[in-house]
């Protein structure tokens, strides 16, 4: 089972007891936290979309740490200008165990799979095809045009 879950701004597929890291949420460690913005949620091969967020569907999960992520270096240059600029990133990241994914009022088959109608055989009459114009119009055939022969050189003009 797993949902897709807008959280920060960013979409992310959580599963039950996996951990995720997002950017920095403004919540104290060891609080529990509720994500109402279930955008998909997955189980046992019923897939439900929300159009755009299931109503009533939560995802719970637990806010374990918050960290910085590594440092990111970003240079840039210009040859021949001795344009140089260095400078450094650290990214604010909260780390997020997922604890239950919980579609509540959704029901087990949410989405039931068609079953395949059989159709009964038709029995097929064919009629006469209608010839069309087109059919009276043949592919032209290019006749070789009659190759003259080459007019012969005088001797006054080899000289």
């Amino acid at each position: 089972m797993y949902a897709i879950v807008e959280i920060a701004g960013q979409q992310f597929k959580v599963e039950q007891g996996k951990k995720i890291f997002v950017h920095r949420l403004e919540t104290e460690e060891g609080k529990q936290i509720e994500f109402n913005k279930v955008l998909l949620i997955e189980d046992e091969g019923n897939i439900t979309i929300g159009e755009p967020v299931i109503k009533d569907a939560v995802v719970e999960g637990k806010i374990l740490d918050h960290m910085r992520g590594d440092k990111v270096i970003i240079f840039k240059k210009k040859r021949k200008k001795g344009y140089r600029i260095k400078n450094g990133h650290r990214q604010n990241f909260t780390e997020i165990e997922i604890i239950s994914i919980n579609g509540k009022s959704v029901p087990k088959k949410v989405t039931p799979k068609k079953e395949k109608v059989k159709e009964p055989e038709a029995i097929v009459i064919e009629e006469p095809v209608k010839e069309k114009k087109s059919a009276a119009k043949k592919p032209a055939v290019k006749k070789a045009a009659a190759k003259k022969p080459a007019a012969k050189k005088s001797t006054k003009e080899k000289e």
